[in-house]
């Protein structure tokens, strides 16, 4: 099951909407045939599995157990049932490390497997299964994106200075991880202030992968059109209090909502009807401890660079809850991953890259 969480991980940024899931078939302690979901729309990983057999290998697929991150699907959607292919294949035995949380599948697959009186195990590596998919979980469980802050700081937590004046505090091989991390996200988010003073791309540079859907907030529409933000490279959403232009043009999207309270929910509740499961949030401390404060995150990156400022804008601030999930040294700048506790939600599988 390790080996099908490893291949579920390959996928990482090209699968969503759907989940990431690995198979493989073992005959007799061997494996015969593996693979996993490569991409949204393309075959799932048992059909890739199956198709990873040799020739020389195919009659033993009946008497292999196949073992499988996700319970097999047993709907139509852009590929064939995974559930009626394996009892194509009249495979005996299969394990399971998770039921799928998404209403259509929600234990139906397992249960027609069964019906058709083949073996099915559950519950191996669960909570890891969990953890990989988290973002697919989540969004169908809690109704709302996986929230992740991210933010660079000083030696003594400074965050940035207070003239504007931009001035970078990770290195190379940080950014290069971070745009890593942008290309597995479905969406980023910043707001004016950082919009203005940084100009960001908000975009897959330093990697390669997919960018994500960019989500300003721009209360009074104050954002010029000659930033990055606007130049139809990425989709980008732009949350504002004003009224919406009546047309939108190319990739960008005015969305109106009140700039009260209940900004943020009423955003994540907005993503989910947009079908967006995860949200990279790149903005200035004020926005980044709002979600903090609202309990709304779930992860943070924080890079810790070897400055020291001794003045300007203060870092913003986990809570007690936060648990360090794990931290690494890149050359010269720290880099820690956090997890809110208060969530409690599986158990972090890792792999040596940040998934």
């Amino acid at each position: 099951m390790r080996r099908c969480l490893e291949l579920a991980a390959l996928g990482a940024g090209y699968t969503a909407p759907n989940p990431m899931v690995g198979a493989v078939l073992v005959y007799k302690n061997r494996i015969i045939g593996e693979g996993y979901h490569r991409q949204f729309g393309q075959p799932h990983a048992e059909v890739n599995a199956l198709a990873a057999v040799k020739e020389q290998n195919k009659a033993l697929i009946p008497h292999a157990t196949l073992y499988v991150s996700l319970e097999p699907c047993s709907h139509y959607g852009k590929t064939p049932p995974c559930a009626n292919l394996i009892i194509q294949n009249r495979i005996k035995r299969v394990v399971v490390a998770m039921s799928d949380p998404h209403p259509l599948v929600s234990g139906r697959g397992i249960n027609l497997l069964r019906q058709n009186h083949i073996e099915v195990v559950t519950g191996i590596l669960q909570q890891e299964a969990q953890w990989l998919n988290r973002r697919f979980v989540w969004f169908h469980t809690r109704s709302r994106p996986w929230l992740l802050l991210k933010w660079a700081q000083t030696q003594d937590s400074y965050f940035a200075l207070q003239s504007n004046l931009q001035i970078w505090i990770s290195n190379t091989f940080v950014k290069m991880l971070i745009h890593r991390r942008r290309s597995m996200e479905q969406s980023i988010m910043t707001g004016t202030n950082t919009a203005l003073t940084d100009n960001p791309q908000l975009n897959v540079r330093d990697w390669f992968g997919p960018s994500p859907v960019r989500l300003v907030l721009d209360r009074n529409l104050r954002l010029p059109k000659h930033l990055h933000l606007f130049n139809n490279s990425a989709p980008c959403i732009i949350f504002t209090q004003q009224p919406a232009p009546q047309t939108n043009l190319g990739n960008l999207k005015y969305v109106q909502l009140e700039f009260g309270k209940n900004l943020l929910p009423e955003i994540l509740g907005y993503l989910h009807e947009q079908q967006i499961q995860s949200v990279m949030v790149e903005g200035g401390k004020q926005l980044l401890q709002s979600f903090i404060d609202e309990n709304l995150w779930n992860e943070a990156l924080v890079i810790t660079g070897n400055q020291y400022w001794g003045k300007g804008i203060k870092a913003p601030c986990l809570p007690p809850e936060a648990k360090l999930l794990r931290s690494a040294l890149l050359y010269n700048n720290q880099v820690q991953e956090w997890v809110n506790e208060v969530h409690n939600f599986g158990e972090p599988f890792l792999t040596t890259t940040v998934v």
